[in-house]
């Protein structure tokens, strides 16, 4: 699930890099000319390009407070993922304007076009001071070169890219394989509230009051007052927009677990059993954060056992800094989870169309995880995404122009070691980008 840090499509996209080269010839004109009648940042956005190459120092480039908030270190881990991504930078395509400390700027890369902003600082030598990479649009990629990135990737990889009514994909690979989903499951809780304010049994502005034991983070709504009111669509907007844990425990605790496990046998899942019973948030924490034997037990019972365990653990209090230390390494017991294969969440999704309420799939389009210029090409998208340490996936349901429905599935997981979150979300961007 996303557990206690999520780094987002956008956040990875949106950290500074900065750069230094020297200022190339052209038209006969020596470097020296050129270098003097560029501004400084123009030379500044050259030296991103270099940065961007393997050349040059941060520590030159870059403002102290810059380098406070994005370290050398992380400089060079992203620039790494980047040229892993779009090849070498080829040179600047636009720094406008041209001349002042703030400027919209574009550089061509060997498969795509990164653009963003740039800012420097003119009381620190003209010093980068903000560098936001805010979209990358491809150049030349295609289902095959992105397939081939997406089997590369160590451990157990499954994706699926295609129409949501059975049409050819665009990309599989391995699609039949069950992948545990981290947070991508609150979907379900979604799809059971929204059918339920279908049928007008509950209704979105319906209030519950957060009482009893919180979750962890993420989120914010474990901090919140005891008793406070908070209406079901605030649930699920929080649930599904930030991923709060809290907020999905209540509504787990709302629905009824069996009837957020029914969806999920209603809606065609193929190996429900994996997913039995369906876990709160806060059991995941706390089994996985618990004894060791506990959790050994709950990984060898059967659904009656393993629902059990879960009730007597049920008030059991833990410090969040245990459940941190918990989660703090490498993969921790990740069968312990919920799962579904990327037929199984296209299902989902169908089940959706033909149940749910429209005000659900508002709620999965507050934050769509996209790049602004890649949200223009669908007339609609709706995102949830799940981790924790060795479990990824990014799922989106998606509408083209014309009305037709896509489905995005990509899951990744290794029990082996941490995953590179960053690596399979510029591929997401890649295959967001592709031509309908």
């Amino acid at each position: 699930m996303k557990a206690l840090v999520k780094l987002t499509l956008a956040s990875a996209l949106a950290l500074s890099l900065p750069i230094a080269s020297p200022a190339l010839a052209q038209d006969g004109e020596s470097e020296a000319t050129e270098a003097a009648e560029q501004s400084p940042i123009e030379a500044r956005a050259e030296q991103v390009v270099a940065l961007l190459n393997g050349e040059g120092e941060p520590t030159d480039i870059f403002t102290e407070g810059f380098l406070a908030a994005v370290p050398p270190a992380q400089i060079d881990a992203l620039v790494q993922q980047f040229n892993a991504q779009f090849g070498a930078a080829i040179g600047v395509e636009e720094v406008n304007p041209p001349l002042g400390n703030r400027s919209a700027l574009a550089i061509r890369m060997e498969r795509a076009m990164a653009r963003g902003g740039l800012a420097i600082d003119p009381n620190d030598g003209n010093k980068i001071s903000e560098l936001l990479f805010t979209a990358f649009e491809p150049i030349g990629d295609d289902p095959e070169k992105i397939t081939a990135d997406l089997e590369a990737l160590p451990g157990n990889v499954s994706a699926w890219f295609g129409p949501l009514d059975g049409g050819d994909p665009v990309i599989a690979i391995n699609p039949e394989a069950q992948m545990p989903l981290g947070s991508t499951f609150k979907l379900y809780v979604l799809a059971t509230l929204a059918r339920e304010v279908a049928e007008g049994k509950r209704s979105w502005d319906d209030t519950v009051t957060l009482s009893g034991t919180r979750s962890f983070p993420s989120g914010m709504m474990q901090d919140w007052p005891e008793d406070a009111p908070v209406t079901l669509h605030t649930l699920a907007s929080m649930m599904i927009s930030i991923s709060d844990n809290t907020a999905t425990d209540a509504l787990i605790a709302e629905l009824g677990r069996d009837a957020v496990f029914a969806t999920m046998v209603d809606s065609g899942h193929v190996e429900p059993v994996l997913t039995n019973p369906f876990l709160t948030t806060r059991e995941m924490f706390l089994l996985k954060g618990g004894p060791a034997d506990r959790l050994v037990q709950y990984q060898q019972g059967n659904p009656e056992e393993r629902l059990e365990i879960l009730f007597a653990i049920e008030n059991v209090a833990v410090a969040a800094s245990q459940i941190q230390a918990a989660f703090s390494g490498g993969p921790v017991a990740i069968d312990v989870e919920w799962f579904a294969n990327a037929p199984d969440l296209a299902g989902l999704f169908r089940h959706m169309r033909e149940t749910a309420d429209e005000g659900a799939f508002g709620v999965m389009a507050i934050n769509p995880s996209m790049t602004a210029n890649v949200r223009e090409k669908w007339a609609y998208a709706g995102y949830k995404g799940g981790s924790e340490p060795g479990v990824l996936n990014l799922t989106w349901l998606l509408t083209d122009s014309e009305g037709r429905d896509h489905v995005l599935v990509l899951s990744w997981s290794n029990e082996e070691a941490a995953l590179d979150q960053t690596a399979l979300e510029l591929i997401a961007q890649r295959i967001l980008s592709l031509p309908q």
